[in-house]
């Protein structure tokens, strides 16, 4: 018995051992595990920042290239030059005004209806005589004294001269109104109506662009006369008048006169636009209105900027200032004064 226990405790002690290191390497499998797992997700991370990173410097460099090879920033006038449009710019620029030049010298003959001359030669003048609404009875007393009937009316165009009197539409088309002065010129065919005007007294200097601007569409005339319908007209002086200006262009005739600016609402000949005449509130030189006289184009000028002239309270004003900015010639006829008396005077207060 003494002999056996040596040899069996030997053998529970390998026993004991054999257990020890079983549990040991049981318990280092799951760390070698999770180390090996840590290993490849560092391998992973790193490979991606370096791949992050290897992506960035070849955007950076291509940045950079792209940068260094891009053009200049142009200004307007290099693209112009570029395109080639600044040389046709200034073509167009010098053919519209060379268009205007032509235009106002009276290149206008295929816009002419010439409907004051069956034969196409160019009239003396047209004088157009600015009546209202509540004028019958001025134009009965105009028809019956300087102003020639129908058949007279004929005759005198034949001599180069036509004779209307000018008015505007109603505010409220087709009324009475209208309706009064398409009969009374279905009897006396005397009148230029103006179809695109309203007939309204503080619409005098429309009047006026709307005049010059009918006229010389529907005739070709040397000159184009504005007349007052409260005076009298030696016609015949009119005309000799305007005979001894044949062929002076640009010409601006009349009863020149400059006078004080009103500044005061409510006194006559108020001007709402007074302080753009200076401190001394003093008008410039201009006709005055019961008569005046533009050369062909001078008229021209006036049809073809119409949209643009600056109208102020009172026509004859409004006319001065269109004619300041003009290589116009300025005629004072005293023969055209006619509030003042005189032999030779061609007009008169009725």
């Amino acid at each position: 018995m003494e002999s056996i226990l040596p040899t069996t405790s030997f053998s529970s002690s390998s026993k004991s051992e054999r257990r020890s290191k079983s549990k040991s390497s049981q318990t280092s499998k799951p760390s070698l595990v999770m180390a090996l797992i840590s290993c490849f997700a560092w391998l992973y991370v790193a490979g991606r920042l370096w791949q992050d990173a290897e992506y960035r410097m070849v955007l950076g460099s291509l940045l950079k290239k792209n940068s260094e090879q891009r053009p200049k920033m142009l200004t307007v006038e290099d693209k112009l030059m570029v395109l080639g449009c600044k040389e046709l710019e200034r073509r167009i620029v010098e053919v519209e005004m060379e268009l205007t030049v032509a235009k106002s010298q009276g290149y206008l003959k295929n816009q002419l209806k010439h409907s004051g001359s069956s034969s196409g030669k160019q009239l003396l003048a047209v004088i157009g005589i600015y009546t209202g609404f509540g004028g019958r009875l001025r134009r009965n007393v105009i028809r019956g004294s300087w102003l020639p009937n129908v058949d007279a009316l004929s005759k005198l165009e034949e001599r180069g001269v036509v004779v209307r009197f000018v008015i505007g539409r109603s505010p409220n088309r087709g009324d009475s109104l209208d309706r009064n002065i398409n009969e009374e010129n279905r009897e006396t065919k005397d009148f230029l109506i103006l179809e695109s005007h309203e007939e309204a007294q503080e619409e005098l200097p429309k009047k006026a662009k709307y005049f010059f601007s009918s006229a010389i569409q529907n005739w070709d005339a040397e000159f184009y006369v504005k007349v007052d319908d409260n005076i009298d007209v030696d016609l015949d002086g009119l005309i000799e008048l305007l005979q001894n200006r044949h062929g002076q262009n640009s010409s601006y005739i009349g009863c020149m006169k400059s006078g004080e600016v009103v500044a005061e609402e409510g006194r006559a000949w108020y001007e709402p636009e007074w302080w753009k005449f200076g401190d001394e509130k003093s008008y410039f030189r201009h006709a005055a209105g019961s008569v005046l006289v533009l050369s062909k184009n001078l008229a021209q000028y006036i049809n073809i900027n119409s949209a643009s002239l600056k109208s102020y309270a009172h026509e004859d004003t409004s006319i001065g200032s269109w004619m300041m900015g003009l290589q116009t010639t300025y005629i004072d006829d005293s023969r055209l004064c006619c509030s003042t008396s005189g032999q030779d005077k061609v007009c008169s207060l009725a």
